[in-house]
């Protein structure tokens, strides 16, 4: 007589074949295929594709040849099963059949190796991104279940819950783009494929570049796709303090350091302990300042100020710097050991004239951008504002071609941006774009310091917006965003007045 099922085997029984049910549910054709590449189980999608091939050879069944394939003629390379597993490819199958396919491959809850293969028709391809989004859920949720079911080592289950995160991460990195990096040129294409690369280690990265390239977006994209994406992530600009402020920011303080240190403070190294900090402008720290940073890259530890105790830390630096670096270790103001020990991996972010081809995206982005803050109707960049932008040589990059938009957008009339509103020349050279003397001169906020382009700047937008709105002062302070006294205030300091501008 046969013996009767124990509780907990009915249960697992029944647990096995709701998940087999789900398998059934998918649109996708599904095929679980043992060690010795024999299918334990297909789906109903698989089925009305290929007919129940329960125990056949997955050879027999994908590429109908009754000759085991070997490693180099496996259809879909399943049995090379440490290569590409988990990525997505394509393949053309017997009789025009086309699919897209992964296999991916894990371990059975008796401890034997097996792999899910996954198939699916591209004829489909519209609707593949909701299909994929909606299956990676389902397959997640049958994965959890079975964690839950088959594991009761709560070791274990952690360690497949760490799997399936990487699985996950993998996934939606294969299937999405960064949409903060914008450009399609081969330099943007390379940087994003080395950003992917090197993203998971927890090696130190110089990235370098000129001013206004984006250096700061890649330390985002590295920490957003690394293993410490649910850590800590501080930022800091080396160039921004003096030295004993860097000092005190970066590695903390006792009490009674220092005049007004009434209480002890931990640093930024020890804030982002197990996690990510960035720190810009590398380049300007003091010898003193190298001495304390290559100990933490070093050792690992950070000295407060006021103390002699050394405390461990465990962070992962990302380094910027707009500067030579190997120049200045020959001129000896940089530390060679410091240089070497932050350059592990170095990522260079080109200037925007080497990859003027991105221009119009960058562009455009910045142009939906601003329109929407200001309110503005520009639904579009004529040709002659193309060319211009295209003829200019951007020694600010791509933060100044955003300055660049941002005030064409404000200057704006009638939904139109004209060459002049660029504050550049059609040839690319600097140049004005217009105006008497009563309104302020447009000329590169790269030709003046930091200071005088922010006043030439802020004039320019005030400007235009009391000519905009024909000297309605309420509506000119509304579009602002600032009170009529402030605005009042602006105007008295650039020696403009209302009547002035309207008559200009």
């Amino acid at each position: 007589m046969q013996k009767a099922l124990s509780d907990p085997q009915k249960e697992v029984l029944r647990l096995a074949h709701n998940n087999r049910a789900l398998f059934d549910l998918l649109p996708d054709m599904l095929f679980i295929i043992k060690d010795d590449f024999i299918i334990e189980h297909m789906n109903h999608a698989a089925i009305k594709r290929f007919g129940k091939k329960d125990g056949s050879s997955c050879h027999q069944v994908i590429s109908g040849s009754g000759t085991p394939c070997d490693l180099d003629l496996c259809p879909l390379g399943c049995r090379d099963t440490e290569k590409n597993h988990g990525q997505v490819s394509e393949r053309k199958l017997n009789d025009d059949f086309y699919v897209e396919y992964v296999h991916i491959p894990f371990q059975g809850y008796r401890q034997d190796r097996l792999f899910l293969l996954i198939l699916r028709d591209i004829t489909q391809k519209k609707k593949q991104k909701l299909e994929l989004e909606k299956y990676s859920k389902n397959i997640e949720q049958v994965l959890k279940e079975k964690i839950a079911i088959l594991r009761e080592s709560e070791k274990e289950r952690e360690q497949l819950s760490h799997e399936l995160n990487h699985l996950k991460k993998e996934t939606e990195r294969l299937t999405s783009s960064d949409s903060q990096m914008l450009g399609d040129s081969k330099p943007i294409r390379e940087l994003r494929e080395m950003i992917y690369q090197v993203a998971a280690s927890s090696a130190t990265i110089l990235i370098t570049g000129e001013s206004g390239t984006g250096k700061e977006l890649v330390a985002d994209l590295l920490y957003k796709h690394s293993d410490r994406a649910d850590k800590p992530y501080l930022k800091f600009n080396c160039a921004a303090v003096t030295e004993t402020l860097l000092e005190s920011d970066l590695f903390g303080y006792e009490k009674g350091a220092f005049t007004g240190a009434n209480a002890a403070r931990k640093g930024k190294f020890e804030e982002a302990d197990g996690g990510t900090i960035f720190l810009d402008e590398i380049g300007a720290i003091s010898p003193r300042m190298q001495t304390a940073l290559l100990r933490v890259l070093q050792d690992g530890e950070v000295i407060r100020v006021g103390s002699n105790h050394s405390i461990s830390v465990e962070v992962r630096v990302i380094a910027a710097t707009n500067s030579d670096l190997a120049a200045e270790v020959k001129a000896g103001r940089f530390r060679e050991d410091l240089y070497y020990r932050l350059n592990v991996i170095n990522l260079r972010q080109v200037p925007l004239r080497e990859r003027k081809e991105d221009i119009v995206l960058l562009a455009t982005n910045f142009l939906v951008k601003y329109r929407e803050r200001f309110k503005k109707e520009v639904t579009y960049l004529p040709n002659s504002v193309v060319e211009t932008l295209l003829a200019y040589d951007w020694p600010g990059n791509v933060r100044e071609l955003e300055n660049v938009i941002q005030r064409a957008v404000l200057m704006s009339k009638n939904g139109m941006i004209t060459p002049g509103h660029l504050g550049i020349g059609l040839n690319g050279s600097p140049g004005k774009a217009g105006g008497s003397s009563s309104t302020p001169e447009s000329t590169p906020f790269t030709s003046r310091s930091l200071k005088e382009s922010v006043r030439l700047f802020e004039a320019e937008v005030i400007a235009g917006a009391v000519k905009e709105h024909d000297g309605k002062m309420d509506e000119v302070a509304r579009q602002l965003g600032v009170s009529k006294t402030t605005l009042y205030d602006k105007l008295k300091l650039y020696n403009l007045t209302p009547k002035q501008l309207l008559k200009d």
